[in-house]
């Protein structure tokens, strides 16, 4: 490991944010969104809700994209992870996803930069700003927010769909827990052999098990390297910030720790940095942090020039 644990606890912060274990009281009720399940493509996981910022002309939002391994988990927010933002005047959206139990890599992604292009369309009459435009979400909802915001634009200029003729282009990012790489012969290196044993990594590319797709490995080796984040990293990408909260130490004690590991995080600042990105890095030992935190929130009203 080339960084110690001092260095990583506090590279790139530069809010005069205290740095310290944070976390959110008891959670609240969730809050009714001003637009609910509204359809952005044609499967029926292809939804969003939208809460409507007040202020005067058109608002930034911050979008969050729901963890659990590509093959798990809701939409669903509370209150106390929206209002801080809708507080700032920042409208908030968050989505839902086909599942790689139901469609593997690209489907989850490519739902996700849809749900962007589509946001977009509603410029107009939700009040949005298209140029200021963040992600934000845990696990694999921060690997799929780390893989647009370093990905060249999906924009299709010549789609007879226009929504496809839409950018995916975002502002900035700020995403706990991501994966940086899904290649399992470039994780296992980095993290220890338990990396491998979240479903995760399979399932991603449509095997069942790591047996299968090791063993059709060369099958998978171009979707590995596609959707994983670090691979796309250069100097003039957006802004980047990742906080984890699963303790350093190597090799990973278990498939959720390796998952989750903070070396995928150094791994991308480290390659961030020699590229000239602006990338920001967090560790803590307090579970739970998020976009709320108070280093992450200074950072996206910070990018979405928030009032």
């Amino acid at each position: 490991m080339r960084a110690t644990l001092a260095t990583l606890a506090v590279v790139g912060l530069t809010w005069g944010v205290p740095f310290g274990p944070w976390a959110l009281a008891e959670e609240s009720p969730p809050l009714a969104p001003t637009h609910a399940n509204v359809s952005y493509g044609p499967h029926e996981r292809n939804v969003l809700d939208f809460w409507q910022a007040e202020g005067e002309g058109p608002r930034p939002v911050l979008v969050f994209i729901h963890g659990g391994g590509w093959t798990a988990g809701d939409k669903q927010q509370n209150a106390d992870r929206i209002l801080p933002f809708l507080a700032r005047g920042v409208s908030y959206a968050a989505i839902n996803y086909r599942f790689t139990t139901q469609a593997p890599l690209p489907a989850p992604v490519h739902d996700a930069a849809r749900a962007i292009q589509f946001l977009r369309t509603q410029a107009e009459p939700w009040r949005l700003d298209p140029d200021r435009i963040a992600l934000t979400g845990g696990s694999a909802g921060a690997c799929t927010s780390m893989w647009l915001l370093l990905h060249d634009d999906l924009a299709d200029p010549s789609s007879a769909d226009p929504l496809l003729r839409q950018s995916t282009r975002v502002a900035a990012a700020a995403v706990s827990a991501g994966q940086t790489a899904l290649d399992p012969k470039v994780i296992e290196p980095w993290i220890g052999p338990k990396v491998l044993d979240h479903r995760m990594i399979p399932l991603s590319v449509g095997e069942p098990t790591l047996a299968d797709a090791l063993a059709r490995y060369e099958a998978h080796q171009a979707d590995y390297r596609e959707f994983s984040p670090i691979n796309h990293v250069d100097g003039g990408d957006p802004p980047l910030m990742m906080l984890y909260d699963r303790s350093l130490h190597l090799p990973a004690d278990d498939a959720s720790h390796g998952i989750h590991h903070p070396m995928f995080g150094l791994k991308l600042k480290e390659k961030s940095d020699r590229a000239g990105h602006e990338c920001h890095l967090l560790v803590t030992s307090k579970r739970g942090v998020d976009a709320v935190h108070p280093a992450a929130m200074a950072f996206l009203l910070e990018k979405l020039r928030a009032e």
